[in-house]
């Protein structure tokens, strides 16, 4: 008699999908130090994915900003758009693969948990090392962008709690919608900077005392970042839904935990950086800025590319990311106000710890 299991061993796209092992009865022993084997193969797939992914971001970035300048763009063009959206882009080549794969619960999951990661683990901790402060147009105008984004959200993928439809659906329509928006935010961002003076700062990455980059190399730079996207996105996507598989959990909750965090880790540097040289503004808007573009750019354009159907997300995460939003808009009043301060910080945080145990154990 003979159990058969079957294995999958992944190396970009897949080595080999149809590795079947006969592993005798008598020989069980054998299976556990195999299935190690394998999880760890898959585990060191998602970490080397995940590394092509954000190696690929920087240069990415980089040689789309060095020929920018070279046409003319100005500095803060360049930062608000290029670098602005560049620090999105790990959860948009991941959830954008997914859609391709026809995978919505990765492509949804890792928006979800990105967001909530960035707003309970990032600002806590961030606030953590120094508080936040929070400014009149972040509590007027920057926060509920935010919330009204996680809102918007939640009424599209909420439609079989609150309506009773047979499936929690993202449509091209509505992903069509939330690109629009987008673009209604990105508007808004620069009009509001421009008239604020904000036009006039350098990032410091793109400062005129770095030399110039050569098109040649910046194009060579661009090229080299998408192939290290194109392939390290189908490799953390491929790795990610062995991971789920093997740990016998769905895609969902793999999203909404690991992958969310993995590709959140631009956003979590950055903003502790920033914390650390307290320009704790920055940080903020770091994540404001990034929660928004995750909702309405990457989710619009994946629905666009394939209508996402949510069949494992569930309403503790989209209660989460709600409740997320409306911390970091009444935290503005408590305590000191207009200020994210250390206590809220170390709450933020525990309630992240909560939200992975809960979803960990399935509620």
């Amino acid at each position: 008699m003979y159990l058969l299991r079957r294995y999958r061993s992944r190396a970009g796209t897949s080595i080999n999908n149809d590795l079947n092992t006969e592993i005798r009865l008598g020989d069980r022993h054998n299976m556990p130090e195999s299935l190690f084997f394998i999880g760890m193969i898959d585990i060191l797939l998602l970490i080397l994915g995940l590394a092509l992914i954000l190696v690929g971001a920087n240069y990415l970035v980089d040689g789309a900003s060095a020929i920018a300048k070279k046409a003319g763009l100005s500095d803060f063009i360049i930062g608000m758009t290029i670098v602005g959206i560049g620090t999105s882009t790990p959860e948009m080549v991941v959830s954008f693969a997914s859609a391709i794969k026809g995978n919505a619960d990765i492509a949804v999951g890792n928006v979800l948990g990105s967001n909530i990661f960035n707003v309970l683990m990032i600002l806590g901790l961030t606030a953590l090392f120094y508080p936040i402060r929070l400014t009149s147009n972040n509590v007027k105008k920057d926060i509920p962008f935010a919330l009204l984004a996680a809102f918007v959200l939640c009424t599209m993928g909420c439609g079989t709690w609150l309506d009773g439809t047979a499936a929690n659906t993202i449509s091209r329509v509505n992903g069509i919608m939330l690109l629009c928006l987008f673009g209604v935010f990105m508007a808004y961002t620069i009009y509001s900077s421009s008239t604020q003076g904000g036009g006039n700062e350098t990032p410091d990455n793109l400062s005129g005392s770095k030399k110039a980059t050569p098109v040649w190399l910046a194009a060579i730079m661009i090229l080299g970042g998408l192939c290290g996207l194109v392939f390290g996105g189908d490799m953390f996507v491929n790795s990610a839904s062995a991971i789920a598989s093997s740990l016998g959990v769905s895609d969902a909750v793999i999203a909404v935990t690991i992958v969310a965090g993995g590709t959140s880790m631009p956003e979590l540097a950055s903003c502790l950086v920033a914390a650390y040289k307290k320009n704790t503004d920055q940080a903020l808007g770091n994540v404001i800025g990034s929660n928004v573009s995750n909702i309405f750019l990457i989710l619009g354009g994946s629905a666009t590319i394939h209508p996402l159907v949510m069949n494992g997300t569930k309403p503790l995460d989209f209660i989460t990311l709600m409740l997320s939003s409306i911390l970091v808009f009444l935290f503005a009043f408590t305590f000191k106000k207009k200020q994210i301060d250390r206590i809220e910080g170390a709450l933020l945080v525990s309630l992240y710890i909560a939200f992975v145990v809960l979803t960990i154990r399935g509620l």
